[in-house]
């Protein structure tokens, strides 16, 4: 009886660890689910950080001073420069160039519902390849003309003191910053018109499977009914 006794109690532990594992994949599916990222999501992402970079490098264009004050001293010229938030906001400017560039270009292959699209069927799009390219290109201008103004600011306000005695203490040059912004804000106009296309094709892609598929399963069935019929005749 004992011994009987302790198989039940083993059975039951076994039952409920087995009903606990079920319970905990079904909540493993649900969470999954929910953390399911649409075509929507991802184009406002993409949105919303590319106004973001627009946003802080005109403000970062607007607010970098003309030049400084060159102030002579023995055998040299120190410049002194007035509050320059410019080289914050153009590095937060390229922060979000960069955060919605990647984005971006994840989103084009992301497997949308847990389906994913070969490169080849997207890339068969003559007008993905011409916005996937022009967004590439873009992003990378925006990155360059953002990057090195920032980094030239940078280098005039921490090197302000100069062997030249006739220096005008200059900055970065000035609509650098500006049209940085401006093609960042493109580059994510692109992303949106790529990931546009990306979904035409994936849907074209995915409606042409499932074609494909039932078309098969049809001809499977009529083929095995035609057998039966001329089994039941003979």
């Amino acid at each position: 009886m004992r011994s009987l006794g302790l198989a039940v109690c083993r059975v039951r532990r076994r039952d409920s660890g087995t009903g606990t594992d079920s319970v905990r994949h079904r909540f493993d599916i649900i969470n999954f689910r929910a953390m399911a990222v649409t075509v929507r999501q991802m184009a406002l992402i993409v949105s919303v950080f590319g106004v973001l970079s627009f946003i802080f490098g005109i403000i970062a264009e607007n607010k970098k001073p003309a030049s400084g004050t060159p102030l002579p001293g023995k055998d040299v010229v120190v410049c002194k420069y007035p509050s320059d938030p410019s080289v914050a906001l153009g590095y937060l400017s390229f922060a979000f160039l960069l955060v919605s560039t990647v984005v971006g270009f994840l989103s084009l292959f992301y497997p949308y519902q847990g389906k994913s699209l070969p490169q080849a069927a997207l890339f068969r799009s003559k007008s993905f390849i011409v916005f996937f390219n022009i967004s590439l290109l873009t992003a990378g201008l925006a990155a360059a003309l953002l990057l090195w103004t920032t980094i030239t600011e940078q280098l005039y306000l921490s090197r302000n003191v100069h062997h030249n005695l006739e220096t005008t203490c200059p900055t970065a040059k000035t609509g650098l910053l500006g049209g940085g912004a401006f093609v960042s804000l493109d580059s994510s106009l692109f992303w949106l018109v790529a990931l546009m296309l990306a979904d035409n094709a994936r849907e074209d892609y995915f409606e042409d499977l499932d074609k494909d598929v039932k078309g098969g399963g049809f001809a499977e069935v009529h083929g095995a009914d035609y057998g039966n019929v001329i089994k039941g005749s003979a």
